[in-house]
């Protein structure tokens, strides 16, 4: 008598990285598969809070962004989990990192001990856009931006990078400094694993570092 072969389901193996993902945050999960694009060394203890899935700059547009700065002074003054100021760092630059929120503060000095770079990030909770008129921050900015960002406003964000001017100077040269400023920017599209990321704006030196290579 032939007797009916049992079927064998084999239950699928459980993620518990990701099972720990789903059970932080559901936002998590969409930005699951990108985590290595986002953090290279994201197994060895990244840290992120929901806002930082979406919101960190892209580690490979990170390392591009930060090699126009090689070597200077930068404040990053939305720094959320610290993927730029930990490039910036590790490209030798003295960093300032400013965020608002102290638990992403103390989320970017995590992720920056991972890097090893800690010691060359001065990190600050604080509010950058109320701390901004008592730095001396220069014409030479980098702004990573959506990608479905205005491209007409953005160079309309150059102004941004200039000295305020004496409305009557201003009615006098603002064409010449118009033109002066839009020899300065550089737009340019960034795209991870050919999908358009965001908008990189680079404004003064920034720009021009790009064109002298």
């Amino acid at each position: 008598m032939l007797r009916p072969r049992r079927r064998i389901i084999k239950k699928p193996r459980r993620n518990h990285n990701l099972a720990n993902v789903e059970e932080i945050s559901p936002v998590a999960r969409k930005y699951w598969l990108q985590r290595y694009s986002l953090f290279s060394l994201y197994n060895k203890g990244i840290q992120m809070d929901e806002e930082g899935w979406y919101s960190v700059t892209p580690e490979a547009i990170a390392i591009r962004q930060a090699r126009r700065c090689a070597g200077k002074v930068v404040i990053d003054g939305f720094t959320g989990v610290g993927g730029n100021a930990i490039q910036f760092a590790r490209m030798h630059c003295k960093v300032v990192a400013i965020d608002i929120d102290p638990l992403k503060i103390e989320l970017a000095i995590n992720n920056a001990k991972i890097y090893g770079v800690e010691s060359r990030i001065h990190f600050v909770v604080g509010d950058f856009l109320q701390q901004a008129s008592s730095l001396k921050i220069t014409r030479n900015i980098i702004m990573f931006l959506p990608r479905n960002v205005d491209l007409l406003q953005v160079k309309e964000l150059a102004w941004l990078s200039y000295p305020p001017l004496p409305l009557e100077l201003k009615l006098e040269i603002n064409l010449r400094i118009y033109l002066h400023l839009m020899a300065m920017i550089q737009i340019e599209e960034n795209y991870v694993q050919n999908n358009l990321k965001g908008i990189t704006a680079y404004f003064g030196n920034t720009a021009r570092a790009s064109r002298l290579r």
